[in-house]
């Protein structure tokens, strides 16, 4: 590391952390998003601007680039974190002494320029206990870890769901993996119950979601960080086959999701988009028949992978999305409502966007929408029938 780039680490680990911290106490106590024309506030805000832009200049004057493409990544998200703190706090006169710097990394790892929550999450290398953060508040360790540890437990499960189609689905090997996907999604809910648990809303709706708000890099704004930019979730959908990427309308998740992917996650997601869904495959032998004890095993395993998926989403959106968001909205200063969002569009746009993501993950039947409840009822008819069971309904597998 250079001893720009480690100048600039260290006043992001220290004096930025500080400043921003005194800054977020006072709207804290004074209930508000921002405060605005305080003498002794403007001019911390001046220091985070003028202070970062300095470092980071020293960084492009010096080429002090590292050559390795998980520093590169780590170091746009420092400037990130310099970015989105100028923005959050309504100061960016001198910020475009980052833009050249954050471009050339986003440029040359084929991601947007700026920070995201990999950088916040994965990218984030600890020093004595403590990781890069934008204030020491425990609330926002305790958002960013549980965060985490949930996208790493999403991870778990969609390397094994990712293992099966080489296997076969009436593999046995298919019945670990299978049953190691179910365990993943446990621990999610289990992070997504802890975090809901010790999360402070007040705290994260005044002092942690401003900072996820979009910013500008050059002539173009980027929308804001979100703590779903991986490739695991999206990944379970598409191998499971609860969505579809025939769906216009999750084509459109997925493209505007993709350059906030970290760089593997992106190769991850271009390898799943075009796999058969295990839904298919189990479908496919269940009709050709005879319906094995092992394939039938497997199937009732992957119908529970199915409902624990779709109730793990259910709860976030319910649980997290709706308590930690929508409802601090509702009570937001008129002045205010116009620049509530949730990573970058208007809050309610991203509300029914999540609403319908819920349903499809959740094989919900909706209106305009195409869902998979028919085919997991057909497989349900399928298994029923071979054991015997006849007339009668279909159990709800979801």
């Amino acid at each position: 590391m250079s001893s720009a780039v480690a100048d600039f680490d260290r006043w992001i680990r220290n004096d930025f952390t500080d400043l921003n911290t005194e800054l977020e106490e006072a709207y804290f106590a004074a209930k508000t998003q921002i405060l605005l024309d305080r003498a002794e506030l403007d001019d911390i805000k001046q220091r985070i601007m003028q202070e970062g832009a300095d470092l980071i200049r020293r960084i492009g004057e010096s080429r002090a680039v590292p050559e390795g493409p998980h520093m590169r990544y780590e170091l746009l998200g420092s400037v990130g974190f310099y970015l989105g703190a100028c923005r959050r706090h309504e100061v960016d006169g001198a910020q475009s002494a980052a833009w050249p710097l954050a471009r050339l990394l986003a440029l040359s790892l084929g991601v947007a320029p700026r920070f995201v929550f990999a950088h916040q999450a994965f990218y984030n290398r600890a020093v004595r206990d403590k990781f890069r953060t934008f204030t020491s508040l425990e609330d926002e360790r305790t958002f960013i870890t549980y965060n985490a540890l949930a996208a790493l437990a999403y991870q778990r499960s969609a390397a094994s769901l990712r293992r099966i189609p080489g296997l076969g689905v009436s593999s046995p090997l298919a019945a670990y993996l299978l049953q190691d996907a179910l365990a993943g999604l446990d621990e999610v809910l289990d992070f997504s119950k802890v975090l809901s648990k010790q999360l402070d809303a007040q705290r994260f709706f005044f002092n942690i979601r401003p900072y996820f708000k979009p910013y500008r890099v050059g002539g173009f704004e980027y929308r804001g960080a979100n703590a779903g930019d991986f490739a695991a979730i999206n990944c379970i959908d598409l191998l499971l086959g609860l969505c579809s990427p025939h769906d216009p309308f999750y084509q459109a998740v997925l493209a505007e999701k993709y350059p906030y992917m970290p760089p593997e996650d992106q190769a991850l997601l271009r390898t799943n988009i075009m796999a058969e869904p295990l839904l298919d495959a189990f479908a496919k032998e269940a009709v050709a028949g005879p319906i094995t004890p092992q394939l039938r095993d497997n199937a009732e395993l992957f119908l529970a992978v199915c409902r624990r998926f779709g109730a793990v989403y259910a709860f976030h959106h319910h649980q997290l999305v709706g308590p930690f968001l929508k409802e601090p909205a509702t009570h937001a200063p008129q002045e205010h409502q116009a620049d509530l969002t949730a990573s970058g569009p208007l809050l309610d746009v991203v509300i029914e966007t999540l609403s319908r993501l819920s349903d499809l993950r959740s094989a919900r039947s909706r209106p305009g929408a195409t869902s998979a409840r028919a085919s997991l009822d057909r497989l349900r008819e399928l298994l029923d029938a071979s054991a015997g069971v006849r007339g009668v309904e279909a159990a709800d597998v979801c």
